[in-house]
């Protein structure tokens, strides 16, 4: 069953789906090429900056084109089934270059590994290499391993690695945003979701390890991080004097800590983060938030659907008061604030009930966007095991569009209450649909088209709003922000 999103939607996995990887280095003379491919979230677009890393030690340098690759790598989603059919039409594709080329190497990396590996290897035979994402540092192993003619895998899931060591291969050489992992699996056991059986356990990076990641960044020219996580409130990191990690036995460095100590970095610095977890939004990251300028007031807080029920059998650990508490906690705490959401729709046993609460909490909140879906019914889910999925999947469409028709209309009135005012941007490049114009977001993460003029990427500019569409804003800009004094930050 194919899963839809809606038309407003600003995630990565529907305007990046198979971006193959440029490598920021150098190309090495006469080298091995890997040639690198990513579908799904923000976290394998990071892992993929991960693995490149790993490789370009190991002789490697990207490349744009498959035809010249020696090695061709995946990295691959399982959220919904049409990014796997997405994903297994392309391996299908680089198996007619395998025929041209003997010797060329195809791999999968992610989340579809551990699941599909003996459909992918032995029956359809589409791959040579298959690796979950937590064993990517034996891929130089696994790619030598086939060159002795056997099929080499690594699925094994860890309860400690974090990558926090590797410094990432960055997408774009002369980006302005870059993803940062701050956490790696999911320990909350959604019935729907598949995340912690592909990714497994929960666990935290050092916050040394990111705030040195980040000063490299900003030295580097980025002016935006992203610190992602399946759940990034979850953030809980304490640290002996041995190295060891000793949970509840030393103070514990968490989220809002975290966030504290990367917005010092520099106030021309921009944070943002994703996802968060009602559940785990607290106050005291609100309060954070608030208290830094160059902390993005814009909060991704999935609720999947409105209706308490539902959410029991989503085992997703709130109810639809609580989340309510908390978005109020946002509108009182967080000035200019902007929230989005996920939400699912079609769910097992949803009543027509439970989705016109889902409704009604849409008009209660009015998010400002969101990133609406039909359910897909994931393998080895609690979702799978436990329930039918027996809501129709013409009934779920129409739902959807129900859905999306309202959204659409509440992010209009969100974008039309903002004409006039004016808004802190940083250029990001050109607009897509026109050479005359940049574009670039706002504190609250909008998307904003003004004239070029003069201005170049990386620049914060004031720009006053002057008309909109439901997914954009445009203006004028009317004041180019200089840069605060700069110099190289040392890590720490």
């Amino acid at each position: 069953m194919n899963s839809t999103a809606s038309a407003t939607d600003k995630t990565i996995d529907e305007t990046r789906q198979g971006e193959a990887i440029q490598q920021s280095s150098s190309q090495i003379e006469g080298g091995k090429k890997l040639f690198l491919e990513s579908y799904g979230c923000a976290m394998n677009f990071a892992d993929s900056e991960v693995v490149a890393s790993i490789l370009a030690k190991d002789g490697y340098s990207a490349t744009t084109n498959s035809e010249e690759a020696d090695v061709i790598f995946v990295n691959t989603c399982s959220i919904r089934e049409n990014a796997e059919q997405k994903v297994r039409k392309r391996l299908t594709e680089f198996k007619k270059l395998k025929k041209e080329n003997p010797e060329l190497i195809v791999g999968i990396l992610g989340c579809m590994a551990e699941r599909l590996k003996k459909d992918l290897l032995e029956e359809e035979k589409l791959v040579d290499i298959v690796a979950g994402p937590d064993s990517y540092r034996d891929l130089p192993n696994l790619i030598e391993e086939v060159g002795t003619g056997q099929k080499a895998v690594n699925v094994l899931l860890s309860r400690e690695e974090t990558y926090a060591d590797i410094s990432p291969v960055r997408l774009d050489k002369g980006g302005i945003s870059a993803y940062v992992s701050i956490t790696r699996g999911c320990d909350n056991m959604c019935s729907f979701c598949v995340v912690p059986f592909t990714r497994g356990r929960e666990r935290s990076r050092d916050p040394k390890t990111i705030v040195n990641e980040c000063i490299d960044l900003f030295n580097n020219g980025y002016r935006e991080v992203i610190l992602l996580g399946q759940n990034v409130d979850s953030y809980r990191y304490n640290l002996s004097a041995k190295g060891e990690i000793r949970d509840g036995s030393l103070p514990t460095t968490n989220f809002a800590q975290l966030m504290e100590m990367v917005a010092e970095i520099s106030p021309d610095l921009r944070i943002r983060f994703s996802t968060s977890h009602p559940k785990d939004m607290t106050d005291e990251v609100l309060e954070t938030i608030a208290g830094y300028d160059n902390i993005a007031s814009s909060i991704h807080l999935p609720v999947q659907s409105g209706s308490t029920s539902m959410l029991q059998r989503m085992n997703r650990g709130y109810s639809r008061e609580w989340y309510m508490n908390r978005i109020d906690a946002i509108k009182r705490i967080v000035p200019n604030y902007s929230i989005s959401t996920d939400i699912i729709t079609g769910f097992c046993g949803e009543t027509e009930e439970e989705h016109k609460a889902t409704l009604s909490l849409m008009d209660d909140v009015k998010f400002d966007y969101a990133y609406m879906y039909t359910y897909s019914e994931r393998p080895k889910t609690l979702a799978e095991r436990k329930f039918k999925d027996d809501v129709p999947e013409a009934l779920k469409s129409k739902r959807l569009v129900e859905i999306i028709d309202k959204q659409r209309a509440h992010s209009l009135l969100h974008n039309q209450s903002r004409i006039g005012t004016i808004s802190t941007v940083l250029v990001e490049g050109t607009s897509k649909r026109s050479e005359e114009h940049m574009s670039g977001r706002d504190e609250q993460n909008s998307v904003v088209i003004f004239p070029k003029g003069e201005l170049t990427k990386g620049l914060y500019v004031k720009v006053r709003i002057e008309s909109c569409t439901s997914a954009t804003l445009m203006g004028e800009v009317i004041e180019s922000l200089p840069p605060h004094p700069i110099q190289k930050i040392e890590s720490k």
